[in-house]
């Protein structure tokens, strides 16, 4: 896991560049502080790195060059394949290697089989590669979108990044200041609560998606392509105990080639079957499994207990972190620097706190991230068997009950029911978060951009998957938008915030191939309340009976509380200094917070997301919170505990950072 920068001109990269690109480099520091290096390649590209040694530390340095110098690559990721196809690579094609890593096996495989070889990578990656001798740039993606990829087109040339953050320096100035906001990703960030790819909150910076590759001729434009689409293909099994079988054991091979490390591995362990199983699997190769777990500071939102019992049913140890509203105050300023574009879920502070633990002892962990958008595990996927008795009634019916559902008042039984029930799914369903509505948007946002909507994100999703049911296909939807753009992001950030690589074993080509074919009366079958049952059936002798018959909990924070007592004066007052007053009407929503405090509703979520596009505010666009300052959200009468800034990193990290610094 480490931190890439490049940039490709046309004939005209210098000193000077490389110089550029080194200062840059700084700002991903972060997720590579074990080796720096920065290469000018002839008077065409600059390759910058920040390296995490996790394999071949000694010999595999990066930029790495390949052929007698005609390749060179810069690589974000792990591959797990890598021995497999090195052995191959050497067979058939002869290739020799100077290094026994991964990184060399994808640029050996490039000039073996060309652009085809990011469909043989089992792993998570993100890489460039710059062929001196076709002059061509060449960047991938893995499938799922574990790894990010940024990219900024300029006059001068291309720049392509692991975070957005150092590409900034680069753009434009118009792009870096309020007027270069993309009003319509901030449209898309207050219903679905994240900036849904390929886009990002300055105009001009995107990502390169899940499954895409990149060419780039100096000179020329960016061209991308897709190599893969993930499609789901359910098919009744002849015996569903030989498909459970099936399911244990390629998870089990799964988890074996992601412990592939020179460095510590642990695991994130939480109360649900999902972690759980990554944790059982992988004792089964390190008995000494260190785990780690995140708690919350209020009762009923904590999952110590239930997963310091599972860790001692499987006989591994566990450390946990105790998350506090102060500690949320604090993390989050700096969080939000780390993901570049806001992401209104609470979760990442406990995330973020955790990652933090785990890196003082191991440098890999493994986590259970992609098994509810791989198995059916969110319990809206029975929304569809509910509706169905209305959606079974002739046209005519359906409208009528829909009129009749409008008289009902919203809250009151059966208003919300009958409204679903008329409504297609490619209307009512566009992901896990739905925050503001289109009417709150346009009293929120100051310049509304009403010909933005949701469904223009789903809408060629769900043509791709035009030929599934209603559950796979609210499946499809997650796997291309939810988790790409709010589950996996965080992941990546708060490990790699932490110099920390997190490993995610349920998104594995062949873990998905199984996965792909569960028929949804196996993932969810009538009688019981319990999603993903194949993959809890398939695990009944791997993890305690009392974690297979769980229900899905999630990771619920107690902001509802917290913004009612301890953080309110401090979200108080970030929303009423903000400068984004001149992109949303925070009067408007300071109006949500005292309700939210008086008790007449619950706007948690909806003031958390306004919240943290504030803090992106302050940091990106007019610098007046500083990630570190302690007096970030401080306007309190003198004697007060001081309530805002941020925690401190890893040893030796400086308490105040300087934007644009780690």
């Amino acid at each position: 896991m480490c931190g890439l920068l490049g940039f490709v001109g046309d004939g005209l990269a210098t000193e000077a560049d490389r110089v550029a690109v080194a200062q840059a480099l700084a700002d991903l520091h972060h997720r590579g502080p074990d080796e720096t290096r920065v290469e000018l390649l002839g008077y065409d590209a600059v390759l910058g790195f920040k390296r995490l040694s996790i394999i071949d530390i000694a010999t595999s340095s990066q930029p790495l060059g390949y052929a007698d110098g005609r390749y060179t690559i810069a690589f974000n990721g792990e591959i797990y394949n890598y021995v497999e196809l090195r052995d191959q690579l050497a067979a058939e094609h002869g290739a020799r290697f100077a290094t026994t890593g991964d990184t060399e096996v994808i640029v050996a495989g490039y000039h073996a089989w060309g652009r085809e070889v990011v469909s043989r990578l089992r792993g998570m990656f993100s890489f460039l590669i710059w062929d001196s001798e076709q002059r061509i740039a060449f960047g991938a993606r893995d499938r799922f979108g574990i790894k990010p990829l940024y990219y900024l087109q300029t006059a001068r040339g291309l720049f392509v990044a692991s975070e957005k953050k150092a590409l900034l320096r680069f753009a434009p100035s118009a792009t870096r200041g309020a007027a270069g906001i993309d009003l319509a990703g901030v449209s898309n960030y207050l219903t679905m609560q994240y900036v849904p790819e390929p886009g990002s909150l300055h105009r001009g910076i995107a990502r390169l998606g899940a499954g895409e590759y990149f060419t780039h001729v100096p000179g020329g434009p960016i061209q991308i392509g897709r190599y893969s689409r993930l499609d789901f293909r359910p098919t009744p099994p002849d015996d569903p105990d030989r498909l459970y079988d099936q399911i244990r054991e390629t998870l089990r091979e799964s988890v074996r080639v992601h412990m592939r490390s020179d460095v510590p591995v642990g695991a994130f362990l939480s109360s649900g079957i999902d972690s759980a199983a990554i944790v059982a699997l992988a004792s089964q190769f390190n008995p000494q499994l260190p785990t780690f777990t995140a708690a919350l500071e209020v009762p009923g939102y904590s999952e110590l207990k239930a997963a310091a019992r599972t860790a001692r049913a499987l006989g591994v140890t566990n450390e946990s972190v105790v998350v506090t509203p102060q500690m949320m105050m604090d993390g989050l300023p700096k969080i939000i620097w780390h993901l570049d574009d806001p992401i209104a879920d609470p979760s990442l502070v406990p995330l973020y706190y955790v990652a933090r633990r785990a890196s003082e002892q191991v440098t890999v962990a493994l986590s259970g991230e992609g098994a509810d958008e791989l198995f059916g595990g969110y319990t809206i996927y029975r929304e569809p068997a509910a509706v169905r008795p209305v959606r079974q009634l002739p046209a005519t019916l359906q409208h009528g009950l829909r009129a009749i559902g409008r008289t009902i008042p919203q809250g009151v039984k059966g208003h919300s029911y009958l409204e679903r029930a008329t409504t297609p799914i490619e209307r009512r369903y566009f992901g896990n978060a739905r925050i503001f509505t289109e009417r709150q948007k346009s009293m929120l946002m100051r310049d509304y951009p009403d010909h933005v909507r949701y469904h223009h994100v789903t809408a060629p999703l769900y043509a791709e998957c035009a030929h599934l049911g209603d559950v796979e296909r609210m499946q499809y939807i997650d796997l291309n938008t939810w988790l790409t753009g709010d589950i996996l992001v965080k992941a990546d950030r708060m490990s790699m915030a932490n110099a920390l690589e997190v490993r995610v074993p349920y998104l594995d080509p062949e873990v998905f191939a199984v996965a792909a074919g569960i028929p949804t009366g196996l993932k969810l079958p009538f009688g019981t309340s319990l999603t993903k049952m194949a993959l809890r059936l398939a695990l009944r002798h791997v993890v305690p009976d009392d974690v297979v018959n769980r229900p899905k909990l999630g990771f619920p924070t107690p902001i509802r509380v917290w913004l009612r007592g301890e953080m309110y004066a401090w979200t108080a007052d970030i929303l009423g200094t903000s400068g984004a007053r001149q992109i949303l009407d925070l009067d408007y929503v300071l109006g949500l917070l005292r309700d939210h405090r008086a008790g007449k509703a619950d706007h948690s979520r909806a003031i958390w997301t306004v919240l943290a596009f504030c803090v992106w505010y302050g940091i990106f666009i007019d610098g007046t919170i500083v990630p570190g300052d302690r007096s970030v959200g401080l306007r309190q009468p003198p004697g007060d505990q001081p309530a805002g800034g941020c925690a401190r990193g890893r040893p030796g990290e400086p308490e105040t950072l300087p934007v644009g610094r780690s």
